[in-house]
């Protein structure tokens, strides 16, 4: 191919296809396998233009879609860091700024630093965008673990504390939405799929 600008393009396009290889440790809402981080981005960006007006901004919609399209393409190269696993998630930062480079530079260099600053602005987590597009990207674990009768909760032996600490961040980007994630966990918690924390 003599088009190097396509041909890179491709390369990006044919990278990107091996997210759909990155298992996440969160099942499907009806709880028959786990889901892949390419089914996870897909899942957000349309529920994010479905839930849209819960949002606590006002938002470029277009740009939170494309955030949530690109946020985890770095797991192509860093692998998916656990939520719960803090060993993983003190590692996740430095994997991922490598995997960035990686990955956002298969891209002709207009493209690749204008993906890269939009990873970047998600998890950064300071615009109207990011924040609604984080709340999502929490959301939906929750929703699913609710749906699957605490599936992934129980295996992972989490706690009440745990889930509501982790997935605060929803807050931030719309009240709403986390109302409903404090309903699911206390359901969850009094069904016992979450555990009771240790004295």
């Amino acid at each position: 191919m003599n088009d190097e600008r396509l041909a890179s393009q491709l390369d990006f396009i044919k990278l990107a296809d091996h997210l759909k290889s990155v298992t996440r440790r969160n099942y499907l809402a009806g709880g028959e396998r786990l889901e892949n981080s390419a089914e996870h981005s897909w899942h957000i960006a349309l529920m994010a233009n479905v839930l849209s007006e819960y949002s606590n901004a006002n938002v470029d919609l277009t740009r939170v879609t494309f955030m949530l399209l690109v946020h985890d393409l770095v797991e192509v190269e860093a692998g998916d860091a656990y939520a719960y696993d803090d060993q993983a998630q003190s590692e996740r930062k430095r994997k991922e700024e490598r995997a960035a480079k990686v990955v956002f530079g298969k891209l002709p260099r207009d493209q690749g630093e204008r993906f890269r600053l939009l990873w970047e602005e998600f998890e950064a987590a300071k615009t109207g965008e990011a924040l609604f597009a984080k709340a999502v990207d929490h959301f939906l674990p929750v929703l699913q673990n609710y749906s699957s009768r605490g599936k992934s909760w129980i295996e992972n032996g989490l706690t009440k504390e745990q889930v509501l600490q982790y997935n605060a961040c929803v807050r931030n980007g719309s009240e709403k939405l986390w109302h409903l994630v404090v309903e699911m966990v206390e359901e969850g918690s009094r069904l016992g799929w979450l555990k009771k924390p240790s004295k």
